[in-house]
């Protein structure tokens, strides 16, 4: 399901949501998450994995820090613009055909709620992620947006029960957006934090972006050193 609404979404996502007004960093626009790759992977080298890399607007923020990006994503239509900017392989992110330790970093942006079996995903990255890799998500905040915030007015976001729920929909409070078009997974901030826990990943680093109530949960993970 998803991948089918992002092909037939991709132009659409490529010439009018990435070409709107420059938003303000941390608003959760992928455009103004660029920062956070510099805070929480920081510079580095080899190569860098993307999941749901979408079509491919952080590989140059990534080259930038010394790193060399790679992208995969189920979409065919988002990786035909994404191939102009980095290497790329349709795969499931559940299934990564990536051998087990073999990368230093993985990164996600804004992808976790197009990935319904995101814990699946999480065990995936620490197993591919060598001892001491890190793991950079940075997502939509479980706890101010989904279905259940209505982020009409920003100075006073209304939080209505669904919270708990942990469901897919496509209810969204804007229409010029994403979320309407193809929908989202939505899991309560706890679920989440385990999801990186009973993956074996360290949690690191946390920062929320966008003001007055965030829109983005930035989070570091490392894999463990240990063997176990």
């Amino acid at each position: 399901m998803t991948a089918a609404a992002y092909d037939e979404i991709a132009d659409w996502y490529e010439t009018e949501f990435l070409n709107r007004p420059r938003p303000a960093a941390g608003d959760g626009h992928p455009l103004s998450l660029g920062f956070l790759l510099d805070e929480f992977l920081g510079a580095g080298s080899g190569t860098c994995l993307e999941i749901g890399c979408g079509t491919g607007v952080h590989a140059d923020r990534l080259r930038t820090l010394g790193w060399t990006p790679v992208g995969i994503d189920l979409s065919g239509g988002m990786l035909r613009h994404a191939r102009e900017r980095l290497p790329v392989v349709q795969a499931d992110a559940g299934q990564l055909p990536v051998r087990a330790g073999s990368l230093s970093a993985v990164v996600a942006v804004m992808a976790h709620t197009d990935m319904p079996q995101y814990p699946q995903v999480l065990r995936e990255v620490s197993r591919i992620l060598r001892p001491g890799g890190v793991f950079v998500h940075v997502g939509v905040h479980p706890c101010f947006c989904g279905g259940f915030a209505d982020r009409g007015d920003l100075e006073a976001v209304v939080i209505r029960p669904g919270y708990l729920d942990g469901h897919w929909t496509k209810a969204s409070w804007t229409d010029k957006g994403v979320r309407d078009k193809v929908g989202a997974s939505h899991l309560p901030l706890p679920e989440l934090l385990h999801g990186f826990l009973d993956a074996g990943l360290t949690l690191d680093r946390f920062a929320e972006g966008g003001a007055p109530t965030p829109a983005v949960l930035a989070i570091k993970g490392t894999k463990s050193r240990c063997s176990g």
